[in-house]
């Protein structure tokens, strides 16, 4: 990385810029701290607008690999001091380089693959507040082989800080859907031919007695209160996860891991 100025003040203007980005005060980008992150990034087809790093990323050598990746993307780094960083950064161990992203486009079904098959699998977020939970549930959705994902308008910002570190680079990849209506997901899907299944207190069938080898979204609700009755009914199917007592719920993240898995496992078959 070539000798240049490096920025010691917190009031220059990239430096608000970033921090404002960071807050969610700029919603056309998204902020990407951290060397895994910003590695993932620059693989994806994002559109890097800024690199901002620290004085002591060059010195590792998997940082200076990333920068001189950056660099020859054509794209200008802007060093500033360990101080100026600490006061950019969202988390409580800095990894010294952060990258401001445009944010993508994923406000339509025209974001997730065209025409539905048998073998598509998608997940639905809807009211899942926590952005680290909607991260990992993303990240799972992408390893367990899912096609997509969708975020209704009352989910949060799944190009959050903490929804990006929860996903680990899935966000970047996995085609999404965000910002629609329940009532237009679930209009969508059955378009699609897509069976929709969500959970049910009072579901007969655990998860494991649901056919997941034909086209099937599965839909997750708010962390405490799940889906509302009217939404359920919406559903083509709901299902249980068996808990032994008094055990009577499991964070969201986990259960729809569990149930993404069990779909995956029939898929391999």
């Amino acid at each position: 990385m070539s000798e240049t100025a490096i920025i010691t003040s917190r009031d220059n203007a990239l430096v608000k810029r970033a921090r404002a980005a960071r807050d969610g005060r700029i919603h056309e980008l998204i902020f990407i701290e951290g060397v895994r992150l910003c590695e993932e990034a620059i693989n994806s087809s994002l559109a890097i607008e800024d690199v901002i790093c620290d004085e002591k990323i060059a010195s590792d050598e998997r940082g200076a690999r990333l920068l001189n990746a950056f660099q020859e993307t054509g794209k200008s780094i802007t060093l500033v001091s360990e101080t100026v960083f600490t006061s950019i950064s969202d988390t409580k161990t800095p990894q010294g380089i952060v990258a401001l992203a445009l944010r993508p486009d994923t406000t339509s079904a025209n974001s997730l693959p065209e025409k539905a098959t048998e073998a598509s699998l998608f997940v639905i977020m809807h009211r899942i507040n926590n952005p680290s939970n909607a991260g990992a549930i993303l990240r799972t959705a992408e390893a367990a082989g899912a096609g997509g994902a969708i975020l209704t308008k009352e989910t949060t910002d799944i190009f959050s800080p903490r929804a990006i570190r929860g996903a680990m680079g899935s966000s970047f990849r996995l085609p999404l859907w965000t910002n629609a209506s329940f009532q237009e997901v679930i209009a969508w899907c059955k378009q699609q031919g897509i069976n929709t299944i969500c959970a049910g207190l009072r579901a007969a069938r655990a998860h494991t007695e649901i056919d997941w080898t034909r086209a099937s979204a599965l839909i997750v609700g708010a962390e405490a209160t799940g889906l509302a009755t009217e939404e359920i009914a919406l559903a083509d199917e709901t299902l249980s996860i068996p808990m032994n007592p008094p055990v009577e719920s499991l964070n969201v993240a986990v259960a729809t891991a569990i149930v993404l898995y069990e779909a995956a496992r029939q898929r391999a078959k």
